[in-house]
């Protein structure tokens, strides 16, 4: 009898976990291939480019700088052609071509083919992810989609962590062929990835027709011949641009953090594996729950303002470990971080309810497209901010960092204001 029992339990308790939304459920199955891919990818990354390319340090950091200017740039156009030619499709297209470009590194025998390569592979993965969140606007009700991004988001970490761990055996093996096996393994997540977008049900566009007599209105006439829409918003720059702003906080968990453990504390070093499992526990938890109630812009910007000041106290906390003894610091330094985790759910909450309620139900693509070019701007631009600020300043620069970061949170709400000011149509706040 309890043999038949369990098996059922065991089913029951997936399916509890799953998610209602059978959309969602589809989507967070492509998230999990794709992160799968990603984390066994970063794993091996820099190994597979210094020893089996043979790149010198200079030479790869030279070549993923250029490569995250492309990122940055080719996110608004993606995201325009996601307006023009529906975003299902022209993920497709992205992904596949970004399952080729990943593949044609074992073709690699020249550093300017590197360069070329990591710059097409670049400006594709961050055209697809701004065009990737136009398509949860155009599939998902508006109600639900900044709860359903938050799902997606803890299948994301979830995704990475399985890949890491298949990463860290390939590590362990240290060979060319598995390295290689690895990159093209990443290779053939994309191509599955672009199949399952492919089989998606495609979203109702809405009409470009206006009703006789009347004007078509602003968010349903062509997009293709006029001037973007995003880059025309004020409010909507703004928000992009305090969002960029507190996009620093993943430079100071992934270099920031680490550095300041190795070269400024005494905590021992396996702290800074302690500070990803706590971060990735704390998302896994706690991104749902955040999103609760952010629905309305106030409480999106509020929610934001909160993410802020728990940012600047995670700064302040990680400052305080220098000088400690080693397993006071290590206990400090992993506080700091569970405040920047908490800070990190609730300003990812805040930051995407307010991109999608600023753009209304107008030009997904556009302004995901903008929005996102912030958000690679930070991601390409924190590592260098962070390491000077923190390695080059110290607490002093531990200090500085918290605060800007409270004031970027901080600026969300008049920055929503401002929004309903300009556009009393679109929600108040």
């Amino acid at each position: 009898m309890p043999e038949n029992v369990r098996p059922a339990g065991f089913v029951a308790a997936v399916r509890r976990r799953l998610h209602p939304d059978p959309t969602v459920r589809r989507l967070a199955g492509i998230t999990l291939v794709n992160t799968l891919g990603n984390g066994l990818s970063l794993s091996v990354a820099v190994l597979f480019f210094t020893r089996v390319l043979g790149l010198s340090a200079a030479q790869l950091g030279l070549g993923m700088t250029a490569a995250g200017l492309c990122g940055v740039v080719a996110s608004v156009p993606a995201g325009r052609a996601a307006d023009r030619w529906g975003a299902r499709r022209v993920l497709v297209a992205l992904v596949t071509v970004e399952a080729f470009g990943t593949a044609g590194y074992a073709l690699v025998h020249s550093y300017p083919a590197f360069v070329a390569l990591a710059c097409l592979v670049a400006a594709v993965d961050r055209g697809s992810a701004a065009v990737r969140n136009a398509l949860y606007a155009e599939v998902l009700p508006a109600d639900r989609r900044v709860a359903g991004r938050a799902y997606l988001r803890v299948v994301t970490n979830a995704g990475i962590c399985a890949g890491t761990g298949l990463g860290a055996i390939a590590l362990q093996v240290d060979t060319r062929p598995v390295y290689l096996t690895a990159i093209l393994a990443d290779a053939v997540s994309f191509a599955v990835v672009a199949v399952m977008f492919h089989r998606l049900p495609a979203a109702e566009r809405p009409s470009s027709a206006a009703k006789p007599g009347e004007s078509a209105p602003e968010g349903s006439r062509p997009t293709g011949r006029r001037r973007n829409p995003a880059l025309r918003d004020g409010a909507f720059l703004a928000v992009t641009a305090l969002n960029a702003v507190l996009g620093l906080q993943f430079a100071i968990l992934e270099v920031g953090v680490p550095l300041w453990i190795v070269q400024q504390t005494e905590a021992p070093r396996i702290t800074v594996a302690g500070t990803l499992i706590v971060n990735t526990l704390l998302v896994i938890a706690l991104q749902v729950r955040a999103t609760r109630g952010t629905e309305e812009r106030s409480a999106a910007a509020r929610a934001c303002g909160r993410a802020g000041l728990l940012l600047a106290a995670s700064c302040l906390v990680l400052a305080l470990s220098h000088g400690l003894p080693a397993v006071l610091a290590a206990v400090v330094v992993l506080g700091g971080v569970a405040l920047q985790s908490l800070g990190e759910v609730l300003g990812q909450a805040g930051g995407w309810a307010l991109s999608y309620d600023l753009a209304g139900e107008r030009d997904h693509g556009a302004y995901q497209g903008v929005y996102n070019a912030g958000t690679s701007a930070a991601l390409m631009a924190g590592p260098a901010l962070v390491t000077t600020a923190v390695i080059g300043f110290g607490t002093a620069g531990w200090l500085a960092l918290g605060a800007l970061l409270a004031a970027a949170g901080l600026g969300m709400g008049p920055a929503a204001r401002w929004a309903g000011r300009r556009d009393p149509g679109l929600q108040p706040g």
